[in-house]
């Protein structure tokens, strides 16, 4: 409301009487005069106020007074580093079952659980008797068959020239060869039993395949295994250690897109470097590489598996572990990054404020992709040289005009800007 039309309400309000209501009222039952005046000034007195307030809010500030000081940050795309972090939890790089491949008492368990064995460390003994005396009769039969071989063979040699004068058969001579070719063939035969045996008597002692932390006893001494149907223990190898972690569906599409329109370079062939975050917050020291994704989506839990590998001469990573990996190496090239606080919400999304050619504040509406530390990464609607307003957006409204402080200057309370305002 203008002032003029303000003027003009009050002097009204001022000239006209304020009587009762109620012209039958008695004069005992209506209030005193001077009661309703002092009551018409007060009410007089708010309808002033209110009409000065209406009067400042919705008028322009007055001629001379300078335009709301804003700050603002030039847009300047550039290269930044991107990353990416999913829960995933540690495996063991080798993890292999020990079971026996012969039937028999188990006599002795020879590790310490949880400790760390070698490979080719005996583990467990099963009670070799039975397969000790199979390899010793095999041996026997061996030599049996050897025997006959070279008795066989001195036949053979006793009746080739008696052979070639006629002196004997070609039946007998026949015969002879027969029964070399006979022997020779049992002790292949008895070579392949002892062979066998010795197998057998070496499985008696049940070894570590792998070197890694052996895990604990599942049979006890005294117990009757049936060979491999048994598991015994397990052994696995920690150094260096897997980490396995779900990509969504939706992000690997998320990324391919943004692949696709150059907003996202990956590194070479995939090969991401790799940290992990422990479950108490902090860094594990060493880096590694993602050496695997897989091509299947899990109908449950719509993702795909990838790994990442990991070096772990402290044993300081355990296999079951959950764990925060965080991917590195991809680039965003030019970037457009806008802090966070310059982003609005509006009836039509979000918007940040720029200062346009002409002094004023412009709604601009914005695309937001991630955040980068406390910043926007913004994917459309502002491009280089913009200059977006970051603090005084409280202050105006589209099209206002606005004055773009001095970057420069010294912030308010600090001991720079007290000493220029008492120069």
């Amino acid at each position: 409301m203008s002032s003029p039309r303000m003027a003009t309400a009050l002097s009204r309000f001022a000239r006209e009487p304020h009587e009762p209501r109620d012209k039958n009222m008695s004069s005992q039952n209506s209030m005193p005069r001077v009661g309703v005046r002092a009551t018409g000034w007060f009410t007089l007195a708010l309808i002033a106020v209110f009409l000065s307030a209406c009067e400042r809010a919705g008028s322009q500030p007055p001629n001379g007074m300078p335009p709301p000081e804003v700050s603002v940050v030039t847009i300047a795309p550039k290269n930044i580093p991107a990353t990416f972090e999913y829960t995933g939890q540690t495996a063991g790089s080798r993890e292999v079952e020990v079971r026996a491949r012969v039937t028999g008492i188990l006599l002795k368990r020879n590790y310490a659980e949880g400790s760390t064995v070698a490979a080719s460390q005996s583990l467990f003994t099963i009670d070799p008797a039975l397969y000790d005396a199979a390899f010793k009769r095999a041996e026997a039969d061996l030599s049996a068959v050897q025997a006959r071989l070279q008795q066989w063979q001195r036949e053979v040699a006793r009746l080739k020239p008696l052979f070639k004068a006629k002196a004997v058969s070609q039946k007998e001579y026949d015969d002879a060869v027969s029964n070399q070719s006979i022997a020779a063939a049992d002790v292949k035969a008895s070579q392949a039993r002892i062979t066998e045996a010795r197998l057998n008597l070496n499985y008696t002692r049940v070894e570590a395949p792998i070197a890694g932390i052996a895990g604990r006893a599942m049979r006890s001494e005294g117990n009757y295994v049936t060979g491999p149907d048994v598991l015994l223990t397990t052994v696995t190898q920690i150094d260096p250690m897997y980490v396995l972690f779900g990509i969504s569906d939706e992000e690997r599409l998320k990324l391919h897109r943004e692949t696709e329109a150059g907003r996202l370079v990956l590194p070479k062939d995939g090969q991401f470097d790799v940290k992990v975050k422990l479950a108490e917050g902090g860094l594990y020291a060493r880096s590694g590489k993602m050496n695997f994704t897989g091509v299947r989506v899990s109908g449950t839990t719509g993702t795909s598996e990838a790994r990442a590998e990991l070096p772990n001469p402290d044993a300081l990573l355990r296999p079951g572990t959950f764990v925060r990996v965080i991917l590195s190496g991809a680039q965003r090239p030019n970037a457009i990054l806008v802090p966070q606080r310059a982003v609005l919400e509006g009836p039509q999304g979000k918007f940040v404020y720029i200062v346009n050619a002409e002094g004023k504040a412009e709604a601009r509406p914005v695309q937001l992709g991630d955040w980068e530390n406390d910043d926007w990464i913004i994917t459309a609607g502002v491009n280089a040289g913009d200059k977006v307003i970051v603090d005084g957006v409280m202050k105006i409204g589209p099209g206002a005009p606005v004055r773009v402080a001095d970057p420069n200057a010294p912030k308010a309370g600090t001991p720079a800007a007290k000493a220029a305002v008492n120069k």
